[in-house]
């Protein structure tokens, strides 16, 4: 008897890295015969906790330049220091004509950037900051000038101690409050008035 395949019991493969493509470019390269035309993709993949990556490739074929880009990002994929939602300081590098400036934000300020800058912070998993980028327009270049500018973040003593600080669970701290309450609302006793001795 033929067995029959149930689509929903498949288990589907969960992808470690999520991935966007930044960029498609049309290439073209004039040799003796004539001219050979290529493509080259520009992908950011990254889980969103803290690795990212952006790698580039070429390929005859735009499937082939996107696989050979995401197979390059996972080479020279970093890991983010975070201090909670954001960077734990003030960074700026220049990486050949790019010049990128990212800087720490208040919880819900959001993400302040541009296109690519946007993509790669939103990959590395932070969720305030404020950047600005300089002398260059080119999606490659600003992109690796992200990259380059978040591997220079580094821990602080103020983002350590409040890593290492003990959770205070939401139970705790209002059985502490009902303990305060309950103290507010004895009365106070007040001392008789002795009689004055002749």
């Amino acid at each position: 008897m033929a067995k029959h395949f149930n689509k929903n019991s498949a288990t589907k493969e969960v992808k470690e890295f999520e991935e966007e493509v930044l960029q498609i470019d049309r290439v073209t390269r004039v040799v003796k015969g004539g001219r050979r035309l290529r493509f080259r993709a520009t992908v950011v993949i990254g889980n969103k906790n803290g690795k990212v990556g952006v790698g580039v490739g070429k390929s005859e074929e735009v499937v082939g330049a996107i696989q050979k880009a995401i197979h390059d990002a996972k080479k020279n994929m970093i890991v983010v220091k975070m201090d909670g939602s954001t960077i734990p300081h003030r960074t700026e590098i220049k990486l050949k004509s790019a010049k990128m400036l990212l800087m720490p934000a208040a919880p819900g300020t959001g993400i302040i950037a541009g296109g690519t800058v946007r993509k790669v912070v939103e990959f590395s998993g932070i969720k305030d900051i404020l950047s600005k980028c300089f002398g260059t327009k080119n999606k490659i270049s600003n992109a690796r000038a992200t990259i380059a500018a978040l591997g220079q973040l580094k821990d602080t003593p103020y983002s350590v101690k409040k890593r290492q600080a003990p959770k205070v669970q939401p139970q705790q701290v209002a059985t502490e409050v009902k303990e305060e309450k309950k103290e507010a609302k004895k009365p106070v006793q007040q001392k008789k008035p002795q009689p004055a001795t002749k």
